[in-house]
C-alpha cells in the first residue's frame, strides 16, 4: 500500500499554493513509484473548485476516499476564511495529526491550521502579510517571517505562494532523501539561487 498525500482544494484556493507543491509532489510519486508514495488533489466532494484567480480545477479524489493520509498540505488563498469556520474540515485535520500525518501550509494554509489548534506554542511562517492574522488566531505562535519554509517535526509551514514549491521540494528530501529531491528539482527544472530547499530549516 503506498502512503498517501492529500493536498486539499477548497473554493478561493490561490492556485500556486496548491499546483506548485502537486507539481513536486507528482513529479516524484509518479517518476518513482518504488517509493511508496501517492498524491491526490482532494476536495471535500470529489467536485471541482474555482480558484482564487479563476482557474478551475478538477481534483482526483474526495476526502473520503483517503481517510488516513500520510502527508497534507494545506494550501492558501481567499477561500482559508470558509475554512476557518468549517468544523468538519478542522476535526478532519485534527484527527489526521493525532493518528501521525505530517501537515504542512502554504501560504494562509497556516490559519487553517492554526484554527484547528495545529500550530499552538510553535514556530511558523505565512504570508507575509497575514503575521498579525494568523497571532490573532494564536498568539502562542512564533512568527518566522524571514524564513521561506519552517519544519518544526509533524508541522511544517511555508511561506507565500512560490514558497510552496521549496517547501515540497524539502518534503521530498525528508521523505526520501535529499538525492530523490535534486532529481525532482532537476526534472521540473527548478534551480533558485542559491538551492532555498537545501538548507533545512528545524525548530
Amino acid at each position: 500500500m503506498s502512503k498517501r498525500i492529500v493536498i486539499d482544494l477548497f473554493d478561493g484556493t490561490e492556485e500556486l499554493d496548491a499546483v506548485g507543491p502537486w507539481e513536486v509532489l507528482s513529479y516524484w510519486t509518479q517518476t518513482y513509484p518504488a517509493d511508496g508514495w501517492r498524491v491526490d488533489l482532494a476536495t471535500d466532494d470529489g467536485q471541482p473548485r474555482r480558484c482564487a484567480k479563476g482557474l478551475q480545477v478538477v481534483p482526483t479524489a474526495a476526502k473520503a476516499a483517503v481517510p488516513r493520509p500520510d502527508l497534507i498540505v494545506e494550501p492558501g488563498g481567499r477561500g482559508t476564511r470558509a475554512r476557518l469556520a468549517d468544523t468538519d474540515h478542522l476535526r478532519w485535520l485534527c484527527d489526521a495529526a493525532e493518528s501521525g500525518a505530517l501537515v504542512s501550509s502554504v501560504c494562509t494554509g497556516a490559519l487553517i491550521l492554526a484554527a484547528a489548534g495545529l500550530l499552538h506554542a510553535r514556530p511558523a511562517t505565512t504570508y507575509h502579510a497575514r503575521f498579525d492574522e494568523l497571532l490573532a488566531l494564536d498568539p502562542t505562535i512564533t512568527p518566522c517571517p524571514d524564513q521561506r519554509w519552517v519544519d518544526d517535526g509533524q508541522i511544517v509551514t511555508a511561506a507565500g505562494v512560490s514558497a510552496g514549491i521549496d517547501m515540497a521540494l524539502h518534503l521530498v528530501g525528508r521523505l526520501a532523501g535529499p538525492g530523490r529531491a535534486r532529481q525532482v528539482q532537476d526534472g521540473i527544472e527548478y534551480h533558485p539561487a542559491p538551492p532555498t530547499w537545501s538548507t533545512p530549516t528545524h525548530h
